[in-house]
């Protein structure tokens, strides 16, 4: 006799193995309804013996659910994009969801009809839409559009009333960022934002600017460039900073690849780190640790953002299975922790001490 293949065997081998009908096996496949033990055993067993795979698609269209989540994301060869993702992948394996990966080219691209169309053809579950927000890339998002869509959690973004956002709070990180480098005793404190056209960009400008001013310290446009993230932008910013405010005695830059450009161009410039000029990061990437001085910066806990976007989520999914379509829609920010190292600190304790090599 010619040995199934996994894929072949059907409820109907099942049950004739079993000595059950095929809509016990069913039955007992998907956990549903009274069985007895040993007939559940017994259908276990022929389960095992055959090799069954549920077919997985005809469950979906039997239940009316994919269990698939779709995440439309950018950037996620970068280290927040990455660990946001990460977090996601970890909380819906936790729920019995699969993942459906659609990637941007752009982050501020508005042409998002084709991703919806595709994402509705495969009837997934819910949607967590992780790309910044940049420019008019939300300007989509209409109450219409959003009841044809499935529930969906948006990142990195503006709170807004009818949406359900998790988002970092950018700005008190910045906050904490800003007042760490006051209380060291820095007067002087420059600034080097992320694309300003970059909602969280903006957020931990804001958070510079209001700590300086709640403190009564210079806001003065020769403290301000903007960058790009990179850390070749961290360099260039650097340079403009220290020709346009030479006295300056501390930078907060807006990320930690900007960070990385900046303090090179301080050792080129003899400017001794922390002596002379503190700098403060923001993201904590694990190489941040690594830099000279180790670099302080915001751990913004990514992986956090993507599994608390996912539990959000599916609540939204639940809620509306239930037809509960009054669910309370809320923006839920994440307190951010700063990381304090050597690359701001005059006095250390001992054991954070670094002894430099001859």
């Amino acid at each position: 006799m010619q040995k199934t293949h996994p894929s072949h065997v059907t409820l109907r081998d099942v049950a004739r193995l079993a000595g059950v009908s095929t809509k016990t096996v069913s039955r007992v496949v998907n956990e549903q309804g009274e069985i007895s033990e040993s007939t559940r055993q017994r259908v276990q067993a022929a389960v095992e013996r055959l090799g069954y795979q549920p077919n997985i698609l005809a469950r979906s269209l039997v239940n009316r659910r994919s269990d698939t989540l779709a995440v439309v994301a950018w950037g996620i060869d970068y280290y927040g994009p990455s660990r946001t993702v990460v977090g996601v992948e970890q909380q819906a394996n936790e729920l019995g969801y699969s993942l459906f990966l659609n990637l941007l080219s752009e982050p501020n691209d508005t042409n998002v009809n084709p991703i919806l169309s595709a994402l509705a053809a495969r009837r997934v579950d819910g949607i967590v839409w992780a790309v910044p927000e940049v420019g008019e890339n939300r300007a989509w998002i209409e109450p219409d559009r959003l009841k044809s869509l499935p529930p969906t959690i948006f990142l990195s973004m503006q709170p807004q009333p009818g949406l359900s956002v998790i988002a970092v709070d950018n700005r008190a990180g910045a906050v904490q960022a800003t007042q760490h480098l006051i209380d060291q005793g820095r007067r002087k404190i420059g600034v080097i934002t992320g694309p300003l056209a970059w909602w969280e960009a903006r957020e931990r400008y804001a958070g510079w600017k209001e700590t300086l001013t709640r403190a009564g310290l210079t806001v003065a446009p020769s403290l301000v460039v903007e960058g790009d993230w990179s850390a070749p932008s961290g360099e260039q910013c650097m340079r403009k900073l220290l020709a346009q405010q030479p006295d300056i005695d501390a930078v907060f830059a807006g990320n930690d690849q900007m960070a990385l450009g900046a303090l090179g161009v301080a050792h080129q410039c003899d400017r001794r780190v922390p002596q002379d000029l503190a700098i403060v990061g923001f993201d904590c990437t694990p190489e941040s640790a690594h830099f000279w001085p180790p670099l302080t910066t915001v751990n913004q806990h990514l992986v956090d953002v993507g599994r608390v976007a996912v539990q959000t989520l599916h609540k939204l999914i639940e809620a509306r299975r239930k037809g509960e379509e009054d669910f309370e829609h809320t923006a839920t920010m994440l307190a951010p922790e700063l990381m304090v190292r050597q690359s701001s600190m005059l006095t250390l304790q001992p054991s954070l001490e670094v002894v430099a090599v001859p």
